[in-house]
């Protein structure tokens, strides 16, 4: 492909302005009553895997580009964002199917009790926060991620790495907490 003298900056700001836009529209919409052929409940667990091997392929990236191997880390990446994208489409499948989970409603009653918070403790602040900032980041990361690969495709490597400088460290953070919200609340899915 020849990205070389092509503009894509306002191509990659309407993805980033709508895969947010899309993904918070799905939490006010009514949830449909479809069944999708499978138990969705299986959703979360393959978010994470998918989330744990993005981090992986993350850090082999970092390995591969630092060593010299620049065809090889390009590849990764490419997987990287392959994967970043079934994500994305497994993640609005899931949360436009599937019921709340609230985090500690130990009887999955959709209500948090003081007896769950007691339980809970100071444990909620710390999933409240990796949860927000996973969140948020995950929509900062969406132009970063694009903008980092254009660049790259581009051979603008100056401007890659001063972009991927920031990327790479927010897309792994994202990546890691994804997995680590993931086996925060899994206990209680219903």
């Amino acid at each position: 492909m020849e990205f070389k003298n092509r503009n894509l900056n306002t191509t990659i700001t309407i993805v980033s302005v709508a895969i947010p836009a899309i993904v918070t529209l799905l939490f006010f919409l009514p949830k449909p009553d479809m069944h999708p052929g499978f138990d969705v409940r299986i959703l979360p667990l393959f978010h994470a895997i998918l989330n744990s091997a993005t981090a992986v392929l993350l850090l082999a990236s970092l390995y591969l580009v630092k060593n010299g191997y620049v065809q090889a880390h390009k590849n990764i990446n490419l997987v990287a964002v392959a994967l970043s994208a079934v994500f994305l489409v497994s993640y609005v499948t899931y949360h436009a199917l599937a019921p709340e989970t609230r985090f500690g409603d130990l009887d999955h009653n959709d209500v948090l009790d003081a007896g769950e918070r007691v339980i809970l403790g100071n444990v909620r602040y710390l999933y409240y926060f990796l949860l927000l900032t996973h969140i948020v980041l995950a929509g900062v990361i969406v132009p970063l991620v694009l903008f980092t690969l254009l660049r790259g495709f581009q051979n603008d490597i100056p401007r890659h790495r001063k972009i991927a400088r920031i990327t790479w460290p927010l897309w792994f953070y994202v990546a890691v907490t994804g997995v680590i919200v993931y086996i925060m609340i899994s206990p209680y899915y219903k």
